[in-house]
C-alpha cells in the first residue's frame, strides 16, 4: 500500500496537511456527483486507511459550493436501467461497500457540507462521524423520488441512530430536504458555519482531534459502531476490554507522565 502522502487520486482531490487528509469531490459544474469509478476509489481509499500511520483524521468536502448531488444521472442512473438483476446487485453491493469502508476506517471522518447533499451525497454525510454545515446546506435522502426505497446504503440503520426513528422516517418517506438549522436541531449537524468559514472550521476540528490519542480514537469509533448490536451488559464488558487495551499504549503512559509534570501530553499514536 502506498502511503496516502504519495497517493495520487484519480476521481477526486486528495490533500494532506500534517495528520489531516482532505478529500474533495471536484466536479462542481455538476454539483460533484459520484460515478462508478469514484465510488470504487473512495471505498478502496477508506479501506486502505486502516494501514495508514500518518493520517489521523479525514475531512470530506465538495468543491464549488455544493457537497455531492448523488449518483451521476447520465453516468450511473442511465446505465443501471440497462442492467440485469445480477448487474444491479453488483452496483448496490459496491455502493454499500463505500459506507462499510467509511465505518470501518479507524480514523474519524468529518463531513463539511455546503449546499446540496442529495441521495448518495446525503449518505456520505450520514456515514461520517461528525458533520459541519453552512446555512445553505440541504440534505435530501431522495431515493423515493426516483421510485426506490429509502433503505439505501445503510440509511434505515444509521440515520435513525443520529436523528431518531420518527424524524428519519419522515425524511426517508418524503424525500424532502433537511435544511441546516433543522439538521442542527435534530442532531444531524454538529455545528453550522458561514460558507467562507467552513473549510477552516473543519480543518481546525480535524487538527484538534488529530492531536488526541489515535489508537484511543480508533477504539472509540469501533465501539460506537459495535455497541449498536449489544446489550448494556455486553457493551460494558466490551468497553472493559477496549479500555484495558488502550492502557497498554505509550500514549496512556505519556498522558500520566505529562499530568504528573503539569504539562500537556503529546500523543504519538503507539
Amino acid at each position: 500500500m502506498i502511503p496516502l502522502a504519495g497517493y495520487r487520486a484519480e476521481h477526486f482531490r486528495l490533500g494532506i496537511e500534517g495528520a489531516v487528509a482532505t478529500i474533495t469531490l471536484d466536479r462542481p459544474e455538476r454539483k460533484n456527483p459520484l460515478t462508478f469509478e469514484s465510488y470504487a476509489e473512495l471505498g478502496a481509499l477508506f479501506r486502505a486507511a486502516a494501514r495508514e500511520e500518518q493520517v489521523k483524521v479525514f475531512v470530506l468536502a465538495g468543491a464549488g459550493g455544493n457537497f455531492c448531488s448523488g449518483g451521476d444521472v447520465h453516468e450511473i442512473i442511465g446505465p443501471l436501467i440497462e442492467r440485469d438483476t445480477k448487474g444491479l446487485m453488483q452496483f448496490t453491493a459496491m455502493t454499500g461497500e463505500l459506507v462499510k469502508a467509511m465505518r470501518a476506517c479507524p480514523q474519524p471522518i468529518i463531513a463539511a457540507v455546503d449546499g446540496v447533499a442529495a441521495g448518495a451525497g446525503a449518505i456520505l454525510a450520514m456515514s461520517a462521524d461528525l458533520r459541519l454545515a453552512t446555512p445553505r446546506a440541504k440534505v435530501a435522502f431522495l431515493f423515493n423520488r426516483v421510485g426506490l426505497a429509502g433503505c439505501d446504503m445503510g440509511a434505515c440503520a444509521i440515520l435513525p441512530r443520529i436523528i431518531g426513528q420518527g424524524r428519519a422516517s419522515e425524511l426517508l418517506y418524503l424525500g424532502r430536504s433537511m435544511g441546516a438549522e433543522e439538521g442542527l436541531n435534530w442532531g444531524f449537524f454538529n455545528a453550522v458555519h458561514a460558507p467562507e468559514e467552513l473549510a477552516g472550521k473543519a480543518a481546525a476540528l480535524a487538527s484538534e482531534i488529530a492531536e488526541g490519542p489515535s489508537f484511543g480514537h480508533a477504539m472509540t469509533k469501533r465501539m460506537l459502531q459495535m455497541e449498536w448490536a449489544m446489550s448494556v451488559e455486553q457493551a460494558i464488558e466490551a468497553e472493559a476490554v477496549a479500555q484495558a487495551l488502550c492502557m497498554t499504549t505509550g500514549d496512556f503512559r505519556r498522558a500520566y507522565e505529562a499530568f504528573a509534570a503539569k504539562q500537556r501530553p503529546v500523543f504519538k499514536g503507539d
